[in-house]
């Protein structure tokens, strides 16, 4: 979000000033990559072993533990100006615990695919590469009417599985959630968790018309997909993790991905139809 006197609002209400020559840890995997993409690579001094895109570019980046397990003295030794969190990702006690040495902690909680404008723009102001941002803006913007105008399909319910032993989902007032909504699917409501534990039974698969099996954060392979498909006798889609959850550059390649993914489940052998 941008100010009238070109200060930027984050996630929390903070005002950040723009700050060329920032010295950057970001915490947040979808946002480092966008960060390399508005070409920030230089001013990223660490980042997590999460943050696996761009792979060339990212082997180059000091680590600093995982999205909750942060180290801290690493970070203090890194000296950055800026740190980038979000509050699905890192824990509210990294947070605090930031803010007692880190001159700014932007904090971000993208909840929607069209969030990713914000977002955007919110790290071009920041970072002053303004003109990027408004270039990827204009792209993701492109690819989201293309997908808006795409005729609608069957409304369908779908469950998407992100863990096993237990078995968990998402509610629907997640970022994965609303990405499914694009294509006027919605997922089960399975309680007030924001990602519910679920017990397989007849009444929830009598309910969907697929289920989706994520590549993350649990490793779901076909092999799951296939085994699964047999035992509830509906689609079982294995999906892209990073498509559907990942905001930031990867989102624009998720708006894309949603138009795969409606075409895999119509295509599915059992007809979803």
């Amino acid at each position: 979000m941008t100010d009238s006197d070109n200060s930027f609002v984050d996630a929390l209400g903070q005002v950040h000033r723009p700050a060329p020559g920032a010295r950057i840890v970001s915490l947040v995997p979808s946002i480092t990559e966008l960060l390399c993409e508005l070409g920030l690579a230089p001013q990223l001094v660490g980042r997590t072993g999460f943050c696996i895109h761009p792979k060339e570019v990212v082997a180059g980046i000091a680590k600093v533990g995982g999205t909750k397990d942060v180290n801290l003295d690493k970070i203090r030794k890194l000296a950055p100006t800026h740190v980038v969190v979000n509050i699905d990702e890192n824990e509210k006690p990294t947070y605090e615990a930031l803010a007692q040495f880190v001159p700014h902690v932007v904090v971000t909680h993208p909840l929607v695919p069209q969030d990713n404008l914000a977002l955007a723009r919110l790290m071009g102001g920041i970072f002053c590469v303004d003109a990027a941002a408004a270039a990827w803006c204009a792209e993701f913007e492109e690819e989201l009417a293309r997908l808006r105008a795409m005729a609608r399909g069957p409304a369908r319910t779908v469950l998407y599985c992100i863990w096993q032993d237990p078995w968990m989902s998402v509610s629907q007032d997640t970022y994965i959630a609303a990405m499914l909504a694009e294509l006027g699917w919605r997922v089960p409501d399975l309680g007030a968790a924001r990602y519910p534990r679920f017990d397989w039974s007849e009444a929830l698969v009598d309910g969907l018309d697929a289920v989706l099996l994520s590549t993350e954060p649990y490793r779901f392979t076909e092999a799951h997909a296939d085994a699964l498909e047999k035992q509830v006798g509906i689609p079982v889609l294995l999906v892209d993790g990073e498509m559907m959850s990942w905001y930031g550059s990867r989102a624009l390649a998720g708006l894309r991905y949603l138009r795969a993914l409606r075409a895999m489940l119509e295509g599915s052998p059992h007809g979803a139809g």
